[in-house]
């Protein structure tokens, strides 16, 4: 059965912005994911109803597919050719309407496709063949147990020393994806199409586990997704590839491609892109080396292969993600030393505390509530809960240390991060903020559904825990 509340990703709160016109867009999405699940969370997924009526639904659901990929190349188009100002792409529209759009809309090209290739196969190659340790992802409402291969640092590792070598030794020029990124992001969104379309039939024809099925709505299924794990032959996992090795990979190859462009061009890296890069970088590090646990949250376990997931992670990511550096490639700001090394403490600093708040929670359920937090004895609720077979089991609900702030704390540091690796742009434009509202949105989303969700599986469990921790994301006032 589809999961009608399952409006989650990357670019889901941009779903809202088109049914509600009220809002704003991997989480995926925030790229640390969504919130982490326990082992049996998703068998005590109760019947779900739809967020809004079907009429608006669909209407949200087709909006997003119709309207997210010319956005992208909008997107693109404002930051590489109309200095990144919105009131220049909004004169261009008015003056030339949809054929002036057309226009703009670079062609797939040979070069396109074969960047595009080369990218992929070798980031699957690395995720087949590269050594990591085996990892057991939580149990699936049908009973499953995926198994993964934890080889993400080494695949970063690999990937940024074989693209900066490539460039170095002179055998590849990075500034040739930035030449053609117009080309790249509109083959992605077409190549992207035709991947989910065959997600759709691999999960009616030939499903990787029982974690599969269909709505009887081809839309939803198309758009949701029909498998919780597809798989391509035993060990090559699908959403590990599009969200990890393609979507989050790609944000850390051309955040590298903004800088070298500048430096091919400039002679030189302006320190606003030094510092937008390197705390990208930093981020998508601690993406990489708490992979593992970014299994177990709701991108994963819970979220289903479909366009919002696999297209997001192999277009909007690249695109969206990346957008600050874009604009800073064309745009550099000279911060002084003084400024710059103000923002990048300051973002390392944020960086550090949301791995440190999912450090927390990780040791608090490995340890089965026995690991210390902040040096004391951690505070906890012991709820029980029923499942969909009818059985009764426990989770243990942290309420001190980080998770004793807020509710949902660690999305304060995340947002903020993403602030400061945009804030060396200054504020000429607003565009190259647009990740940041969005990622802001987002997660105050998520944080909603999320104690939705929670609130439907404790009960009055859940009630006395937020007696003990009121507030949802910033502590004293919301």
């Amino acid at each position: 059965m589809i999961r009608w509340k399952s409006f989650h990703g990357a670019y889901q709160v941009f779903t809202n912005i088109s049914s509600l016109s009220a809002s704003v867009f991997p989480s995926l999405y925030s790229a640390s994911g969504g919130e982490k699940m326990g082992a049996t969370d998703a068998d005590s997924t109760k019947k779900k109803e739809m967020v809004h009526s079907p009429i608006l639904t669909y209407f949200s659901v087709i909006t997003l597919l119709s309207t997210c990929p010319p956005f992208v190349i909008l997107l693109w188009y404002t930051m590489v050719h109309l200095d990144g100002s919105l009131l220049n792409t909004f004169n261009y529209l008015m003056e030339n309407g949809v054929e002036g759009f057309v226009n703009i809309w670079p062609k797939p090209t040979a070069i396109a496709w074969k960047i595009i290739a080369c990218y992929g196969l070798f980031e699957a190659a690395l995720q087949l063949w590269l050594p990591g340790k085996r990892v057991e992802g939580p149990i699936s409402p049908t009973g499953n147990k995926p198994v993964y291969k934890a080889n993400g640092v080494a695949a970063y590792v690999v990937t940024l020393i074989t693209y900066v070598s490539l460039w170095w030794f002179g055998i590849f020029n990075p500034t040739v994806v930035y030449d053609h990124l117009g080309e790249i992001y509109s083959a992605l969104i077409f190549g992207s199409f035709i991947f989910c379309i065959f997600l759709y039939i691999k999960g009616h024809v030939a499903p990787s586990s029982t974690d599969s099925g269909s709505s009887g709505n081809i839309i939803f299924d198309f758009y949701w997704g029909m498998e919780l794990y597809p798989r391509i032959g035993k060990n090559f996992d699908i959403k590990v590839f599009t969200n990890c090795r393609f979507g989050m990979m790609s944000w850390a190859v051309l955040a590298v491609t903004y800088c070298i462009k500048q430096y091919e061009r400039d002679g030189k890296v302006s320190d606003s892109m030094a510092v937008s890069t390197i705390l990208m970088l930093v981020y998508i590090t601690k993406f990489f080396w708490w992979e593992a646990g970014y299994w177990n949250t709701m991108d994963i376990a819970h979220d289903r292969a479909g366009f919002y997931i696999c297209w997001g992670c192999l277009v909007w990511v690249p695109s969206i993600y990346t957008s600050p550096g874009m604009y800073l490639v064309n745009h550099p700001v000279n911060l002084g030393a003084q400024l710059a090394i103000s923002i990048l403490i300051a973002g390392i600093l944020c960086i550090y505390i949301n791995y440190d708040c999912d450090r927390q929670r990780q040791e608090f359920r490995r340890t089965n509530g026995k690991s210390l937090v902040w040096g004391k004895a951690p505070s906890k609720i012991v709820a029980s809960y029923t499942t969909t077979k009818g059985e009764t089991k426990s989770s243990l609900l942290l309420t001190s240390g980080w998770w004793g702030l807020s509710r949902h704390f660690h999305y304060v540091p995340e947002i903020l991060a993403a602030f400061f690796w945009t804030v060396p742009a200054l504020f000429d434009n607003f565009l190259p903020y647009f990740y940041f509202v969005f990622l802001t949105i987002l997660l105050f989303d998520r944080a909603k559904r999320d104690d939705d969700r929670c609130r439907s599986k404790y009960g009055k469990y859940w009630k006395t825990y937020c007696t003990k921790v009121p507030y949802r994301i910033i502590p004293g006032i919301y």
